[in-house]
């Protein structure tokens, strides 16, 4: 496994023993959750689960309910009503921030996510490499299973718009496969995000690299769901179309000024070296 770090921004620190959350938001997916619970206590007994569940009419949450009684490494956050990926996955940082966790991941739960690459996520964030570990399907290694052409023509196509547009040197920035240092949620303004799905996926890879976080890629083998409907939808995708141009440009004009201001500085330099040569000169007589 080789993690893709962006450019010189890699860590070296001593690696801690961390205590690890994976966090899988919930609605309707009583059929799936069970698989992915089974896959990921087999694959890696040691991390703590939180299930948030937005209220499933299917009994997904009061079922985490029935299954907690005997494992405490199972927990739920019960919320009312169903406001979004980005709105649960807030909840549930700041869920792990009022406890002991250091590493916090993002993982699916309608079998999307194999459990088994989990631990190349924690290899790397374990390691102190990196501040978040993205498990991308777009790096060398990465792949994709039984995913119709015009969904991998989405993926594809939105993460090349977003590099572009916005430079942030991530192949896979709307993938949810992932883990967080605690640092980087406890430094960001996790009360400014607003933004849902693929959106929200963005949003804070965005915020993570402006932070001056260190960011690595690992590849991963994204699953096509076999259980349960997709969350997919046009307005998701019409809000990250928005959303990343303004923030494409907000950037770009951040670079530009530095930019500028690296070249007003050097050449104020050049002209004070230049003027106290001429002024040091010795006079030359005739």
């Amino acid at each position: 496994m080789s993690a893709q770090y962006l450019s010189g921004q890699r860590r070296n620190v001593e690696a801690v023993v961390s205590k690890i959350l994976v966090v899988i938001p919930t609605y309707n997916e009583r059929l799936a959750l069970p698989v992915t619970l089974s896959g990921l206590f087999e694959n890696q007994p040691e991390v703590d689960v939180l299930v948030v569940d937005d209220g499933s009419p299917d009994g997904t949450g009061e079922w985490v309910d029935e299954q907690m009684q005997g494992d405490p490494r199972l927990h739920v956050l019960h919320r009312s009503e169903k406001s979004g990926l980005g709105m649960a996955y807030l909840a549930g940082f700041e869920w792990a921030l009022e406890r002991d966790y250091e590493i916090i991941c993002e993982f699916d739960a309608d079998g999307s996510h194999r459990p088994l690459d989990l631990g190349q996520l924690l290899e790397v964030a374990e390691s102190g490499d990196a501040d978040l570990v993205i498990g991308s399907r777009w790096v060398p290694g990465g792949a994709i299973v039984d995913w119709p052409r015009s969904r991998f023509l989405l993926s594809r196509g939105a993460n090349l718009y977003v590099n572009t547009v916005m430079g942030l040197g991530v192949r896979d920035a709307t993938a949810g496969y992932r883990a967080y240092s605690r640092r980087v949620l406890e430094t960001l303004d996790l009360s400014d995000v607003q933004s849902q799905g693929y959106c929200f996926q963005i949003d804070m890879t965005y915020r993570t690299v402006e932070a001056g976080f260190a960011v690595a890629e690992v590849p991963i083998v994204f699953v096509e769901r076999e259980l349960g409907e997709s969350k997919m939808s046009g307005s998701i995708i019409s809000e990250a179309f928005t959303k990343v141009a303004g923030w494409g440009l907000a950037r770009r004009t951040k670079q530009a000024r530095e930019l500028f201001g690296r070249i007003a500085v050097r050449k104020a330099t050049d002209v004070n070296g230049s003027n106290g040569d001429r002024n040091g000169a010795p006079a030359t007589h005739q």
